[in-house]
């Protein structure tokens, strides 16, 4: 056992960080840890709290000393840090394998507008929207939105993840306070988008699976609890029903697959992904990637891995293997 200990691979798992997922990162992370096959990988628990620092065997340590000592690190970050490419950046500066995108794919899905140029360009649908830079713009644009617009509309903020702070609302005074509130809360920007009714759905894909160049996991449908969008609290509290694979038209789920493989290279991501859209009668209308997709149990990709009888701790091997190139 000795020699053994020797030729596994060490397996940094970060998760927590300063994001307002950190909760939702810890059981990302821990059920990373929980399902790494043992007999194949020593892992670590890499905690980074919420100011940023990071935590090795419970003592604060500085990034650089405990990235020396793994081979490779899984991201269970959520959100800013995380998903926007920053700890990206360390990882690479301090040449550590890791899985998922790089530092820019990570920033420019993140940024929900550049994510939509390229869906644009790449010719998919996608919601009309306006661009909110910064809280002085908001009556202009306010204004603007209720003109063009028809209410309701999705105010969301640039640069989180996971749905928090999106609202639906319809009207002057309301869609002025929430692009309001959103910069009051620290978003760095906003985009408000025009409401497609339709099916929610989400697809995952992962490269290099079953001997496919991608492989498109099957297309989850999301039933919102009646009236509520799909919302961080909808999200996480059980009330949201998701139909897995969903109940789509062959002709919706064939372009639901094409879709999603076409943004994860328009986006140039690696490894994994997860995209939402919206089904509607006029066509399938993309929303955003996700580019570090939750992996708690609650989470969507794990069931739609399940679906297809992927087990998930062979998915997390496949995602070390990927991460170091095997």
């Amino acid at each position: 056992s000795v020699i053994l200990s020797y030729m596994q691979t060490i397996v940094g798992v970060l998760r927590g960080g300063p994001s307002r997922e950190h909760e939702v990162s810890l059981k990302s992370g821990a059920a990373m840890l929980a399902g790494l096959p043992e007999e194949r990988f020593a892992v670590r628990d890499i905690y980074i709290d919420r100011s940023g620092q990071w935590h090795d065997r419970g003592r604060a340590i500085t990034p650089e000393r405990v990235l020396r000592q793994i081979d490779v690190a899984l991201i269970g970050l959520h959100g800013e840090y995380g998903e926007d490419g920053e700890v990206q950046k360390l990882l690479e500066r301090f040449g550590v394998p890791y899985a998922g995108a790089d530092s820019f794919g990570s920033y420019l899905a993140m940024h929900k507008l550049m994510a939509k140029m390229r869906a644009k360009e790449a010719g998919l649908l996608t919601p009309e929207s306006r661009y909110i830079e910064s809280a002085a713009d908001s009556e202009v644009a306010t204004h603007e939105i209720i003109q063009n617009f028809s209410q309701p509309v999705v105010v969301k903020p640039v640069g989180w993840g996971s749905s928090v702070g999106v609202s639906l609302v319809g009207g002057y005074a309301p869609v002025l306070a929430a692009i309001e509130k959103l910069f009051a809360e620290g978003a760095p920007a906003v985009l408000v988008e025009e409401y497609i009714r339709g099916k929610e759905a989400t697809v995952g894909v992962v490269e290099g699976l079953r001997g496919e160049a991608l492989y498109v996991l099957p297309a989850i449908e999301i039933i919102p609890p009646e009236g509520d969008l799909f919302s961080y609290g909808a999200k996480y509290s059980g009330k949201t029903r998701e139909v897995c694979p969903g109940n789509f038209s062959r002709v919706a789920a064939e372009e639901l697959a094409r879709a999603t493989k076409l943004m994860h290279r328009a986006l140039g991501l690696r490894h994994y992904s997860r995209s939402d859209f919206i089904v509607a009668p006029k066509g399938v209308y993309y929303l955003e990637t996700n580019t570090l997709p939750g992996l708690t149990p609650e989470s969507l990709l794990p069931k739609s891995l399940a679906a297809v009888g992927i087990p998930f701790s062979d998915f997390l091997g496949h995602l070390v293997g990927l991460a170091l190139d095997r």
